[in-house]
């Protein structure tokens, strides 16, 4: 598994949990009066549409409608980080790189959102900033295996192969059936 489908697992994840605690808070509907059509045009909609139609792989329709619900109700993270990963797979880096800001400066405990940002600067060759983005998402959760992979490979582009190892050991303590993790260690031994 390439570093990229494991983005794309840790997204697809963190998506499927956003909708499942989206629909836990669902509650029954009030019985609406004859006369009110129902709005497909409320925030709330526009979002779950958005998720429908990234599920099924039109990203530029889950785009579409991701900047129109946040145009109607901003300041949503999690709205400004599925934008953010939907341009980053549509390889407009920077606008994705201010998406995930904006997203941080509302939810600084993400560790998605850190892990998120570390993949751009690593596309850009901006180690500093990448490894600062990936320390700071172990800070908030030393538990996540991707993130140590993610490490892993961030410190092999920079040479730092002794440190890298020690990544890829971390993520195959966590999770001994880290087939990539275990792969990359292999290479580096």
């Amino acid at each position: 598994m390439t570093l990229f489908q494991i983005i794309m697992l840790g997204a697809s994840a963190f998506f499927a949990f956003k909708v499942y605690e989206h629909i836990q808070t669902l509650q029954d509907p009030a019985p609406k009066r004859e006369d009110t059509p129902p709005s497909s045009f409320d925030p709330e909609s526009l979002i779950i549409k958005a998720d429908e139609a990234f599920e099924s792989g039109d990203l530029q329709k889950a785009l579409a409608l991701f900047t129109e619900a946040n145009a109607k109700k901003s300041q949503n993270s999690d709205v400004l980080f599925k934008m953010g990963y939907i341009l980053q797979q549509l390889d407009k880096k920077d606008e994705a790189l201010n998406y995930y800001k904006e997203a941080l400066e509302m939810d600084k405990d993400n560790e998605y959102i850190h892990n998120s940002i570390a993949s751009v600067y690593r596309s850009k060759e901006e180690f500093v900033s990448a490894r600062m983005h990936l320390s700071a998402s172990l800070d908030i959760n030393d538990k996540n295996p991707i993130t140590y992979y993610n490490y892993g490979n961030l410190l092999v582009d920079m040479k730092h192969i002794d440190e890298a190892k020690e990544m890829y050991k971390k993520a195959l303590e966590i999770n001994p059936e880290f087939k990539e993790a275990r792969e990359e260690l292999q290479k580096l031994s």
